[in-house]
């Protein structure tokens, strides 16, 4: 942990050694005071749990810490360095641990409209869901919360517009799908992305992602073991008024599953189905609320049941400050019954701070 102290440090003495117009930093944090109301007994079984721990467990958290350096080398260059802390990621001694975020290096208009982004970095699937969703401090986009695609990668992306205006964007990424850990294999990861503003305040996005696997060995038959990660997403967004979305996914995996045949193991096609539609409304510069439902399938073959599950988000949200919000909501999450067994709900109720500065 003190090496990132000192890192901190030398960040903190570098904006003066190189002025302030030239670096900024920033950052936030959000966490809450979390009580589980409910638990099935029997909801392990199902795995891939949202909202995880015994019935009555309770606490305060810190979910996410972000401490970020942003440095203009010059017109041509800017560079990020982001540091990230949460509970989740303990250290040794069980401490909550600090990891590396952001590492990067962005080469503005390599030619007319588009940039060069070097190192580690956001890819492409959720940043503009994300940014209209609005509300990361009370949970992750569908594609992130499933872990459909990693938020960061390290890797090389190329990032622009097709028109002056900006209603037409791309973004294309090559990069090791190892998120923020470093590589471990040879199998790379290829991001496509359209951004589309047909209307003032109107987003549209069209994803689509390549996931290189190993491959599988059956009965001396090489079969591919690659996904395939398609997404849509449109929204629309009045600042500090209202916003609304909604995100769908289809992630299919080459020969993903196998069933039982008269003679031998048949292969089949694996298919991920996800969708989330959320809204929030201000009604005032203090006061709003926030509502969300997720349905997420990991297989949608009729000879898979009792894996899928639908999640809601219920939150009021007061802001005593621009950059302070208190959120006190419900999570909610129902499982789908399976050979006659039913599964109670889980609910969670918190109390979720955030804060931001400068």
């Amino acid at each position: 942990m003190k090496q990132y102290f000192l890192v901190c440090t030398l960040i903190v003495c570098s904006t003066g050694l190189f002025g302030q117009s030239n670096g900024k930093i920033s950052g936030y944090m959000f966490g809450d005071y979390f009580y589980n109301i409910f638990r099935d007994n029997n909801i392990d079984s199902l795995g891939n749990v949202i909202l995880p721990g015994k019935k009555d467990f309770n606490g305060f958290q810190f979910r996410r810490i972000y401490f970020t350096y942003d440095y203009k080398i010059s017109e041509t260059f800017d560079t990020r360095f982001r540091i990230e802390a949460d509970q989740l990621a303990n250290t040794s001694n069980g401490k909550i641990g600090v990891a590396l975020k952001d590492a990067y290096l962005k080469w503005k208009n390599i030619f007319d409209g588009s940039d060069i982004i070097l190192g580690l970095q956001p890819q492409p699937a959720f940043e503009i869901s994300e940014a209209i969703w609005g509300f990361r401090s009370l949970e992750k986009t569908i594609l992130d919360l499933r872990g459909i695609v990693p938020s960061r990668d390290l890797g090389i992306s190329l990032k622009g517009m097709f028109d002056n205006s900006g209603n037409i964007n791309y973004w294309v990424m090559i990069g090791n799908n190892s998120g923020n850990s470093p590589e471990i294999d040879k199998y790379k990861r290829f991001y496509g992305h359209l951004y589309f503003k047909p209307l003032t305040n109107f987003y549209v996005t069209v994803y689509g992602d390549l996931k290189i696997r190993p491959s599988l060995k059956v009965n001396s038959v090489t079969l591919n073991n690659n996904d395939i990660t398609t997404a849509l997403f449109a929204g629309y967004s009045e600042k500090d008024i209202f916003s609304v979305g909604v995100e769908s996914f289809l992630q299919i995996r080459e020969n993903g599953f196998f069933e039982q045949g008269a003679t031998s193991l048949i292969y089949q096609t694996k298919n991920a189905l996800g969708i989330s539609a959320f809204g929030s409304y201000n009604f005032s510069s203090m006061i709003g609320a926030v509502v969300r439902f997720d349905h997420f399938d990991p297989n949608i073959d009729s000879d898979f049941k009792g894996d899928s599950r639908n999640f809601y988000i219920l939150s009021l949200v007061f802001k005593p400050e621009a950059a302070v919000s208190i959120m006190p909501n419900l999570l909610y999450e129902t499982y789908e019954s399976t050979n006659g067994n039913n599964y109670d709900a889980s609910v969670t109720g918190r109390i979720t701070f955030y804060y931001s500065f400068l």
